[in-house]
């Protein structure tokens, strides 16, 4: 399966879309077993499609599933969530043995039915324009995940290959969160290190010469500070959030200036400070240059 943001990105589905959507909540919601009875219609009338359900309460119960899908269209939050709840829609087609036709026919009913939606709750030409586009957009993105989640699922009991790279890419996902977990673990001991490493630099400041040692415990406060961060962006990332790498150029750069400040107060040679100096201004930019980019891509 292609990634949802692809996904999204390929339809040109935008923030404005899922505002427009959310606009629509209250109108669909009320109009919801409206369209739910023309699929149910549908259905009654045509002979293939009653065979798949084998009794009345199944038929119920798959009535409820709809109207809860399609009250989900307007929901104006289109997540990862959103992404594996369309992927089980098409893994439990699959399993039941309903035909993609069926999923194709079910939701141009939908559309048509918001179509009729519109032109009875929207008056202006161009409003309703607007409102189906957006409709159209979701509705496809809806059939393309949930068909391509059928066909996966359909592949996977016939091929072994599939199977074999499905159960490999889980063992890969289990391995990535342990060694992620792995890796919270030791950030907190280095910064338990730097925490002593701290304290020690400001007990050397009431001991020793008060100038340098408040330079260097200052050197050390910025490192814990920017270990903080290091842990905070890990613990996101495990939650499903985007991975900073501008995190850990900060570290460096940080790393950086208090080495400029420690060489200056030991006064080392003018061409070391110099080159530490050119160190700061290069990781500099480069931490410039990704913060942008990370800030860009929200």
């Amino acid at each position: 399966m292609r990634p949802f943001k692809e996904i999204k990105t390929n339809y040109y589905f935008t923030r404005e879309d899922e505002e427009i959507l959310l606009e629509l909540k209250p109108v669909m919601e009320k109009r919801a077993d409206r369209v739910v009875e023309a699929i149910h219609q549908w259905i009654n009338s045509t002979e293939s499609a009653r065979r798949v359900f084998k009794n009345e309460s199944l038929k119920v119960h798959v009535m409820n599933l709809i109207k809860d899908w399609f009250i989900r269209l307007f929901s104006g939050k289109y997540d990862n969530t959103y992404y594996d709840y369309l992927i089980k829609i098409g893994q439990k087609h699959e399993l039941a043995g309903v035909e993609p036709h069926y999923l194709i026919r079910a939701l141009n009913i939908v559309k048509n039915s918001c179509i009729d939606v519109l032109c009875d709750e929207v008056e202006l030409c161009r409003e309703r324009e607007r409102y189906f586009i957006a409709i159209n957009k979701i509705i496809d993105i809806n059939l393309d995940i949930i068909n391509s989640s059928y066909i996966e699922e359909e592949i996977k009991s016939y091929s072994i290959a599939y199977i074999a790279r499905g159960k490999i890419l889980r063992l890969g996902e289990v391995f990535s969160q342990l060694t992620s977990a792995a890796l919270v673990l030791s950030l907190i001991i280095l910064t338990a290190a730097v925490v002593y490493l701290c304290g020690r630099d400001i007990y050397e400041i009431f001991t020793g010469q008060l100038e340098q040692n408040i330079i260097t415990a200052l050197g050390s406060v910025l490192i814990l500070w920017v270990m903080l961060e290091l842990i905070n962006t890990e613990i996101a990332h495990l939650k499903g959030g985007k991975f900073k790498i501008s995190v850990f150029i900060g570290v460096a750069l940080v790393t950086t200036i208090r080495e400029v400040m420690i060489a200056t107060l030991k006064h080392e040679s003018i061409e070391f400070i110099l080159s530490l100096v050119a160190s700061v201004l290069v990781i500099g930019l480069i931490f410039w240059l990704v913060k942008r980019t990370e800030e860009a891509r929200r």
